[in-house]
Formats: structure tokens, sequence, C-alpha cells
């Protein structure tokens, strides 16, 4: 086995100092998947198997939950965008204002409302340079990462700056490399034989080629597997100098356009599924193939005692046109919604040393709680960010193997989605507390009450039950409150010029 210098991940290692940083501080690899419901995955992340469970084929998930722990209550935007930039800042995004998915400078992503109008939110997404219009101010993590010792690499999909602002560039953000990160939220093609969808006519929208990976168009090469091809590349070039790396390794898998991974796609029509969803099957597979490339490199390299790996998918999945329906039940709806389906997110934690194997945590965790947590993982203390830091870290938890649900979850999503249909991608905000969960519809202004631990499909509404309605009065407050100090983006009445005012109004 080739052990790498950096490797003795020892107790005698511990007491070791290189400059200013202890020895020991972990490699870390964050896999974020984009558009991954929480039922996309052999892993059962509910009480029970379920039917879906048993249609998708994820061993390397399946694998990682074995060695570490699984989160059934983690929690994400509905959106992408809006999750991204939480994730790097550590903001709510009642707070950051990029609370839709974000494509071209100074344009906002809304579709056409006839009741409502939204407003200028951050439609030009984060940005590391103060002043520009409509963006969000912060320092990221990665450059907080690299200052602090790191060498800091991305790979995919990037989605949280606009075209021509800085941050539709990653490295502006603090990533030492980039491979196929850009403004766009897709590619035009998973296909190496159409350029990744550089036949397309509007191929620049999704700026094709992508950087750096225009080599693999030649070869064909399926577009999950190149990247795979270009991570494991940056491990081993960061595995030449004695800094621990930080991966972003965010697949654009499984994010429409849907098209077939001809590895596994035959596997799921010989099962009986229909076209669209069998290379639904095949794009899910080969995302969790490159997983498990991932962590057979790391114990190749002998670097997987020393490896954080975190799992995570950036909203729900897909229950639109793009597929057939309930394809995320238990859960209610799907990408879009402030419903289960659109923000529950399967997640999976794999920490050496401090992670019990194949342990459970039922803890309310949201996105941003990434940012502190990799800061504490990375033994970075002393930092200092203009942005208001929202999230929480979850390394007592990780350590502890403690549950605490009595923590306030906040969403707010005060838009209207390009993709709307039926339930997902209505404008609306959301507080979780416990097993309760309130749902504000600012279009109708009508509130929904459900208690989650009785009714994970939340087809019960508890709202104009008098048995519930303190609770109901209680977490109106607290949404609303958030909402006020937060100075969250609110629609306004197309006819008045009025906001449509907080749930406790």
């Amino acid at each position: 086995m080739n052990i790498n210098k950096r490797n003795l991940y020892t107790t005698a290692s511990a007491l070791v100092l290189s400059g200013p940083l202890v020895a020991q501080q972990p490699n870390i690899i964050l896999f974020l998947v984009d558009d991954m419901g929480w039922q996309d995955t052999s892993v059962p992340f509910g009480a029970e198997p379920t039917k879906l469970n048993e249609i998708y084929h994820t061993p390397n998930m399946e694998r990682l939950a074995q060695k570490g722990v699984k989160f059934t209550h983690a929690y994400a935007n509905s959106i992408s965008s809006p999750s991204r930039v939480s994730l790097f800042t550590g903001a709510n995004a009642a707070r950051h204002r990029v609370t839709n998915w974000t494509l071209k400078k100074n344009v906002s992503t809304d579709r056409k409302n006839d009741l409502l109008e939204f407003g200028d939110w951050n439609y030009n997404g984060l940005c590391p340079e103060e002043g520009v219009p409509y963006t969000f101010y912060a320092k990221c993590l990665p450059e907080l990462l690299r200052e602090n010792g790191y060498t800091t690499m991305m790979v995919g999909k990037a989605h949280f700056g606009s075209l021509d602002t800085p941050a539709a560039d990653p490295l502006t953000i603090g990533f030492d490399y980039n491979i196929a990160g850009h403004a766009a939220g897709a590619m035009g093609s998973y296909s190496g034989c159409r350029g990744y969808g550089a036949d397309r006519e509007d191929a620049e929208i999704w700026q094709v080629p992508m950087p750096n990976i225009d080599y693999y168009c030649k070869e064909n090469i399926f577009l999950t597997e190149a990247l795979t091809m270009e991570a494991k590349k940056l491990v081993n070039r960061a595995l030449e100098s004695d800094r621990p790396f930080f991966m972003y390794l965010s697949h654009y898998a499984v994010h429409a356009p849907f098209e077939k991974d001809m590895r596994f796609y035959d596997k799921y029509i010989k099962k009986g599924m229909c076209d669209r969803e069998a290379q639904y099957a095949s794009l899910i597979e080969g995302m969790d193939k490159s997983l498990g490339d991932m962590m057979d490199l790391f114990e190749e390299k002998g670097i997987a005692e020393s490896t954080i790996i975190i799992f995570m998918s950036d909203n729900g999945g897909y229950s639109s046109s793009y597929r057939e329906p309930n394809r995320n039940a238990p859960l209610r709806s799907g990408k879009g919604s402030l419903y289960e389906g659109g923000i529950r997110e399967p997640m999976l934690i794999y920490w050496p040393g401090v992670t019990q194997p194949n342990s459970v945590n039922r803890s309310n965790v949201i996105i941003e709680d990434f940012f502190p947590t990799l800061l504490e993982m990375a033994q970075i203390k002393n930092y200092s960010v203009p942005q208001r830091v929202d999230g929480v870290s979850m390394v007592k938890l990780l350590r502890s193997g403690a549950v605490e649900k009595n923590r306030a979850l906040y969403f707010h999503y005060p838009n209207d989605w390009g993709e709307r249909t039926g339930d997902a991608g209505r404008p609306a905000s959301a507080i979780i507390k416990g097993d309760w969960k309130l749902l504000f519809d600012y279009e109708t202004r009508c509130t929904e009450l459900y208690n989650l631990a009785n009714d994970i499909s939340e087809k019960h509404d508890l709202s104009e039950n008098p048995l519930y309605d303190k609770i109901k009065e209680n977490l109106s407050k607290d949404l609303s409150n958030r909402l006020r100090e937060t100075k969250a983006n609110m629609p306004v009445y197309k006819v008045s010029g009025i906001l449509c005012g907080y749930p406790d109004e």
C-alpha cells in the first residue's frame, strides 16, 4: 500500500506541530449530488425500507453508511443556488436573499406570477467582492480553508454566481482548482460525443465547453466518469504536498437532462422500468460508482483514516413532468417545494475515529450547518467573516451521537419557480421545530401545520384544529420574527404594491 507522508493519523502524530497547524488536520471531501431525492438510494433513510429503496442500487452509499453516520432529518433549500450559497457562507436563505436559481447578470429567474411581484432578491448570487448589485457579499468556506493550510479543489457544478459576476468563476471564492464549474446550473448533455452539450443551439447558456474538461469530449466519456477521473488526478496532485486537501466534488448528476449512463442503463430496463426512469436510475448508480471510486482511491493511497467524507444533496428530487408521480414517496412533492420531498435530503458523514460505524442520527440539521462544521473539523477556530453565520456546527452531534430536535430550522422561498407544477415552485416560507412543521403560502396567505413524526407525508393539515392553536401561534411568531430579523425579501401584491405580510399578521 502506498502510504502518503501526511497520513500517519496516530496519537503520536497528534502531538506534532506543522507551523501553526496541528498535523492531524484531516482531508475533507464534500460529495454533493444535484437534485437527488431522499428516496433515490438503496440506503433507507426512513424508519423502514421502501419499494423505492429496492429499485435503486447504491452499494457505495451503503458502504459509507456502514462506516459512518446516517442523518435522517437533514435539510437543504428547495432549489440549487440558495443551497450552495448557504453551504459556502453559513447564512440562511432568508438572510443571504439568493432565494431562487441564478444564471444571467441582473436578470431575475422568477416565473411570471399574476398576483405577486418578487422584487430585487439577490439574483446575481454570491460575491466575494463588496458592492456588486444584487449579490450577497461574503467570505466563503474554501477561502477560509485555504488561508489555514488547505489545498482547495472544486470538481463539477458551481451555480452560485451569475454570468459576468466574480463568483461565476469558483477560483474567486477560494478554490485553488476548478474543473467544470461555472454560472449555469446544468450542462447541455452528459455525453462526451455531444461535447457535453456543445451541439445545442443554446450551448452558450450552458457555458460549453466547461472549464478544463474538453479533453474528455474527444474520448466520449460520460460526464460523471470524466469528473471522477479529474477528481482522482487532483487528489493525487494534492498528496504530493504536506498540505491537507478539501475537495468539493459536486456532480451534475442527477440533474436533467436525463440521459443513459450505459454502464448501468440496461440493468434497469431489464427490471421493467420505463426509458426515462431507467435513465434516471443509471445516473444515480453512476454517481454512486464515483463515490466508490473516491473511497477506493483513499484506501489505495493510505489516507482513508485521515479523510472525512460527507455526502449530501442540494435539494429534493424531481416530482414534475420529468418524472413519474410519487417518486419521492412517502415524502410529499419534490424539488421547488417546501414540503418534505423538496427539502429533506440523504446525508451521510464518515469521520474516522469520531463517528460510530453504522449509526443513525435523527437531529434536525440544515445545509448552512456545513460551514461551521467543516471549519471546526479543520480545527479553524479564529476566523472573521463579513456575513452573519446562521449555521450551527454538527461536530458535537458527530462526537457524542446526541440528538438535537428542539432547534428551529427556517426555509424561505418567496419566488416562483420556472418549472412550477402542482405543489412544487409556489412562493412560501416554513419552519420546522421538533416534530412540528408550519408552512405559509404567500399567494393564499394560508397556513398549514403538520406533525412530521406522525405524518411524514404531510397529508393531515392540523392548522384548523383548535387543539393545536398554541403551537400554530408560536411557530408563526418564530418564523415571522426570523424573517423580520434577517430583513428577508418578501413578495409584493401587484395591484396594491403592499408586502404580502408575515405569517403572524
